[in-house]
């Protein structure tokens, strides 16, 4: 059963190398469908990479964890993006959160498929060397 658009947000998970000519790379990303669960998983992976930060990024880590939160809550429910980011030497790590309108896809696990998915005939693929 297909339910319509849900409202919810993109959160991505982007790592850069500042001493590099390189565009960001994202990491992660996570769908979440409430704003608590949204800030939930920046401030999962902040508590669990801080012990492992130097002290700077640590700090920034922990004041955000303290007091940046509570804002970053405050706009994701008034629908404002948000980002939190914090430098461990020469590595940048910025978490973004978006409001977003989740639509409606046919269900990944479903056991019977759609019955356009017979009218392709698959590519034979070759092992990489």
């Amino acid at each position: 059963m297909l339910m319509g658009p849900q409202r919810g947000y993109w959160c991505e998970c982007w790592t850069e190398d500042l001493t590099e000519q390189r565009r960001p790379a994202r990491l992660a990303s996570f769908d979440a469908y409430t704003a608590p669960q949204a800030d939930r998983w920046v401030a999962v992976a902040l508590r669990t990479i801080s012990p492992a930060l130097d002290p700077d990024a640590s700090d920034a880590a922990w004041e955000w964890l303290c007091d940046g939160r509570i804002e970053t809550r405050r706009a994701l429910l008034r629908s404002e993006p948000c980002m939190v980011s914090i430098t461990h030497e020469s590595i940048r790590i910025t978490w973004t959160i978006r409001p977003v309108i989740f639509l409606p896809l046919a269900h990944r696990q479903i056991t019977q498929l759609p019955a356009c998915a017979y009218d392709f005939t698959p590519q034979a693929t070759h092992a990489s060397d």
